[in-house]
């Protein structure tokens, strides 16, 4: 359970999530993009009080943000390509207007050669950057990473770092949830360390 937080996540800022398991960062995160709602206290994106948005304001609203979850979510029936270019499609957007940003994003994660690959034969590295890919797409201003290098090893790990980082300096402000010390001692960035539900921030 979260407690008395009190914070801020300023545009075009870089940040680390962290504590120990079960200290509430998943809700925390999901709060953030919008699968909860605060039962008191309040919780404000883009100006609007996420308790009193309207549901017709959700879906504009959620566009704005952008989620890499940990265990992927890629749809093993569609192709890499396909995967990306999904939330365009859910917007009705045609492939015209998608293409052409679908193949440029997979090409900045190091995905070109693997457009048309079926997410069952991509290695666990590749799967997170089709998930990154994924949740750019949109060209959110916010973006959510949990547990973004869990699965990959510490080389790829840097690299994600590293995609996250001048994803950041192109103007995206970035949350990333980790318990990867190693990882957080490459980037001088802010720290929001939660403990028992309660949090604390480094600058």
């Amino acid at each position: 359970m979260l407690s008395d937080l009190t914070f801020r996540i300023a545009p075009h800022s870089f940040q680390f999530l962290t504590g120990p398991s079960g200290a509430g960062k998943t809700t925390l995160l999901r709060l953030l993009f919008l699968a909860l709602k605060p039962t008191r206290g309040r919780v404000t994106l883009f100006g609007s009080d996420t308790a009193t948005i309207k549901a017709a304001d959700m879906p504009a609203l959620r566009r704005r943000i952008g989620v890499v979850f940990q265990e992927f979510r890629l749809l093993d029936h569609l192709t890499t390509y396909e995967n990306v270019a999904l939330p365009c499609r859910v917007l009705g957007q045609s492939e015209s207007q998608y293409k052409a940003d679908v193949v440029d994003l997979l090409d900045w994660v190091g995905l070109g050669d693997r457009k048309f690959v079926y997410p069952p034969v991509l290695s666990g590295g590749e799967k997170q950057r089709a998930a990154i890919a994924r949740a750019l797409i949109t060209k959110p201003e916010f973006l959510l990473a949990d547990e973004p290098t869990g699965n990959v090893d510490p080389t790829l790990a840097r690299r994600l770092l590293r995609l996250f980082y001048e994803l950041n300096r192109l103007g995206t402000a970035v949350v990333i949830a980790t318990h990867d010390i190693g990882l957080m001692e490459q980037v001088d960035a802010r720290r929001m360390v939660l403990t028992d539900g309660r949090l604390e921030i480094y600058e």
